[in-house]
């Protein structure tokens, strides 16, 4: 099939480029946080949320532009349109439940009630990026297993004091 046509059977380049996202968005929640949705509120939740989100970089590794979702975030970043829209939404979206999994591990008494969040949520996502960089771009096997070091040494740090005897 032709580019044209191609654009032509979903109406415009942009309708393309949607429904793909979409699509991305779709198989994310189905194959990283719906699995992790049956895990143990708190930690064993947050963790296989984690667990899950690296194996979706390594499973994706053989794909043009590894997560889809992640390219199109810094292609799209700075270009207004409904493109953009749709990936903010969905990356606000994802925070969002990201932190209401920390609120919930918090809750469990797994983490220290001081734990703020969403600064939480901004490290954990800032590992996922280094994760995405150093294994896509550098090609650095090793950033899967630096990734699961990193999470622990930083929940280690939020982790709630045991009770006193």
């Amino acid at each position: 099939m032709s580019k044209s046509g191609l654009f032509a059977h979903f109406g415009s380049k942009e309708d393309l480029q949607l429904l793909t996202l979409k699509q991305a968005q779709t198989l994310f929640f189905e194959q990283v946080f719906s699995p992790a949705l049956k895990q143990a509120r708190g930690l064993p939740r947050l963790r296989a949320l984690f667990s899950n989100w690296l194996a979706w970089i390594e499973r994706n590794d053989d794909l043009a532009g590894g997560s889809l979702m992640l390219a199109a975030s810094v292609e799209y970043d700075d270009r207004p349109g409904a493109v953009r829209e749709l990936l903010v939404a969905g990356q606000r979206e994802l925070r969002g439940a990201i932190a209401k999994a920390i609120r919930l591990a918090i809750g469990e008494g797994h983490l220290d009630p001081g734990t703020d969040p969403w600064q939480l949520t901004f490290e954990l996502f800032g590992i996922v990026l280094a994760t995405h960089h150093d294994f896509r771009l550098l090609g650095d096997a090793r950033a899967l297993g630096r990734a699961g070091d990193a999470l622990d040494r930083l929940l280690e740090t939020h982790r709630a004091a045991a009770p006193s005897a």
